[in-house]
């Protein structure tokens, strides 16, 4: 793909691209991947930690206490999204901000935040599922065909 971009650009273009690669920084790829694996993993355990809580403290069951997780975890991300701590964690932490419940709380609330100056309705409800909506579309969609594939395999024992 690399070569396709270079053989249409101009002669000083694919100068000036092979001046900026040289010149490029290497990244440190292994940090990157310890550290999002840490920091995920770590956030893992604070999920699992609240839904203990809910379990040995103030007696749910594993399952019920699955809700009120999610709830807390995504309550935590938003509020540190909107103190701007969020954004200063998942610059040093990198992919392993993006579990999914904080990664979505995140996407939704910082386009919120985005587009507040421009109303609540055409605005904030307007603009915060950019992002966000292919994530709900994507998991509306293989929600069905898991359930469909499950009520197929159900139905044919």
């Amino acid at each position: 793909m690399a070569n396709q971009k270079l053989k249409k650009a101009t002669p000083t273009m694919q100068r000036y691209q092979q001046f900026a690669k040289a010149r490029e920084p290497a990244r440190p790829i292994l940090r990157n991947f310890a550290v999002a694996f840490l920091v995920g993993g770590l956030i893992c355990v604070l999920g699992q930690a609240i839904q203990d809580l809910f379990v040995h403290v103030f007696g749910f069951s594993q399952k019920d206490a699955a809700n009120p997780t999610v709830a807390v975890l995504i309550a935590l991300t938003a509020l540190a999204t909107g103190v701007g701590a969020f954004d200063k964690f998942a610059r040093w932490a990198g992919a392993g901000t993006a579990v999914p419940v904080t990664g979505f709380a995140n996407s939704m609330v910082s386009a919120a935040m985005e587009y507040r100056t421009e109303g609540y309705v055409l605005g904030v409800a307007g603009n915060m599922f950019k992002l966000a909506g292919s994530v709900i579309v994507w998991g509306v969609v293989s929600a069905f065909f898991i359930g469909l594939i499950r009520t197929l395999l159900v139905i044919g024992r």
